[in-house]
């Protein structure tokens, strides 16, 4: 170390040297932070309140026995807490997020104007429909245009996310097979390339899941497909594009087969923002897909808000659809809550939640379908496949792509981990991604290829932005071909290093322990 006018610097370190550790832990503007009941004493507290007034309980026996553990923060400590916790944790207002199947994109803020206003942001479920008109119609309106896009005939807005979409459009299946006495078809099928929820999601609905094989180029083996078809089949489950990034060429020729059969499709639009504006699934025979709205229509996602996932339907399972839906009826908007015989729900399956969906992610959704129009929504899928494939091109040489011979990818490109070192592996350029400042890509998905690495740029990334993140992860993966051993242990930069996955898995910590309480 030496000193100069300015202060105490490190100098550049002799090999092997280490960097002497800070005092306090941080390192320059990133604080380290302890938990907030390492800060605070819970015998003490941030603000001074009169004691209650005594009063019998009312709580039948279920009182409190103990003190609540709570620990006493001040507003500077409690707010510098939470902050320097959020400076901890990576989001698209910071950069690129690579992640395939479910993509983080930007998030305009023109959409969260919108939602933000009173009228709006203040509506309650409850309010008499007379006092919500004009909620009700950005309801009505994203509903068309949903509709339109998808070449469907009806929408169900309710459903919360994108599983909760899927179980949706199968309980819809499920309730138009018995309205046709053919309770006893009981297995869906489930390419190997469709999304991991997809399965799951029938074994709840009751049914018995049976996988379909890919062919080597990575698409859904029709042949094997049809040749399963039968009597005891309801329907099959198909994500197109799929998870390898690849448009399923064949789906309308799967739809009349399954349909021949006596059965249902289900296409999982989880990928829809590859295709909208160009291709509509009702055109390719789809019965029933949900539309992940923070995937293709930008509303925040994860921790950034609620999820939500319309589900479009075909003439077939329009009447079997889930309740409440918007209608308008004359001059007024009306909230159907009740199935009748005359309307095209009359043999609803029923509600899928207590209210009618998220009005904040409508607002949002339909913002970003207005303000891009029809040429611009053409425009995002045509970003967002050339996006993938100027990633996937970009990388040839540093990453195997096992399916960079299928042709052009779509929202996606796929990589693996065949041509690292031996000893290396997909986790180890994902946790030196981390130190290039980067979210990791989605890693060990699909199934279908070993050490899958799924990078989905969106289509709402710069070229700029594109050839930093390219540029990052070639060397990362340039450094786990030549076998450096420092990516064993990345990552090194971040607030927290590498920890042992497996055991934190098996064995989480998740109650905090006064040590000196418990010594």
């Amino acid at each position: 170390m030496t000193i100069n006018q300015s202060g105490w610097r490190p100098t550049a370190p002799e090999k092997g040297e280490p960097i002497a550790a800070t005092f306090t832990g941080n390192k320059a503007l990133m604080l380290e932070e302890a938990l907030i009941f390492e800060i605070g004493a819970t015998d003490t507290t941030g603000v001074e309140v009169a004691a209650p007034v005594t009063v019998a309980s009312r709580l039948g026996g279920l009182d409190r026995a103990a003190p609540i553990g709570l620990p006493g923060l001040s507003e500077p400590e409690t707010v510098r807490h939470y902050t320097r916790l959020s400076r901890q944790n990576y989001a698209i207002d910071l950069g690129l997020f690579p992640l395939g199947s479910c993509t983080m994109k930007h998030n305009p803020r023109l959409n969260e104007k919108m939602a933000r206003l009173p009228g709006f942001a203040d509506v309650h479920p409850l309010q008499p429909t007379d006092t919500v008109q004009g909620a009700l119609e950005v309801i009505h309106q994203l509903s068309h245009w949903l509709v339109t896009l998808t070449g469907m005939q009806s929408v169900a807005m309710s459903p919360k996310a994108g599983a909760h979409g899927e179980l949706c459009g199968i309980l819809a299946i499920k309730a138009a097979l018995e309205a046709r006495n053919e309770g006893h078809r009981k297995v869906i099928l489930v390419p190997e390339s469709a999304h991991g929820t997809n399965p799951a999601t029938a074994a709840f609905a009751g049914f018995t899941v049976e996988d379909i094989p890919a062919t080597a180029d990575g698409r859904v083996d029709t042949a094997a497909l049809t040749a399963r078809l039968g009597p005891d089949v309801a329907g099959v489950m198909i994500t197109n594009p799929n998870t390898c990034g690849l448009f399923e060429r064949d789906l309308k020729a799967i739809s009349d087969a399954v349909h021949a059969a006596g059965g249902y499709v289900y296409c999982d639009g989880a990928n829809f923002n590859a295709i909208v504006g160009r291709v509509r699934p009702g055109d390719l025979g789809v019965d029933a897909m949900h539309i992940n709205l923070h995937k293709t229509f930008s509303t925040p996602h994860g921790g950034g808000g609620p999820g939500s996932g319309p589900v479009v339907f075909s003439a077939a399972l329009t009447p079997f659809a889930p309740l409440p839906f918007v209608d308008k009826q004359g001059d007024q908007f009306v909230l159907v809550e009740e199935e009748t015989a005359e309307d095209h729900h009359a043999q609803s399956f029923g509600r899928m939640v207590a209210f009618h969906g998220q009005m904040g992610m409508f607002t949002r959704a339909l913002t970003y379908i207005l303000s891009h129009g029809a040429d611009g929504l053409r425009q995002v899928a045509e970003d967002a496949v050339l996006n993938a494939n100027y990633v996937l091109r970009s990388l040839e040489g540093a990453l195997d792509a096992p399916f960079a011979g299928s042709g052009p990818c779509m929202h996606e490109a796929i990589f693996s981990d065949a041509n690292l070192a031996e000893g290396f592996s997909t986790l180890d350029v994902a946790k030196g991604l981390i130190d290039e400042g980067f979210h990791p890509m989605t890693v060990y998905f699909p199934l279908v290829v070993h050490g899958a690495m799924l990078v989905e740029p969106t289509e709402t990334e710069s070229k700029a932005a594109l050839d930093q993140f390219i540029g990052a992860l070639r060397s990362v993966a340039e450094r786990a071909k030549a076998g450096d051993q420092t990516l064993k242990t990345a990552p090194h930069f971040a607030p927290r290093s590498r920890l042992d996955e497996t055991q934190a898995a098996r064995k989480p910590v998740l109650v905090w322990k006064d040590k000196v309480a418990a010594e």
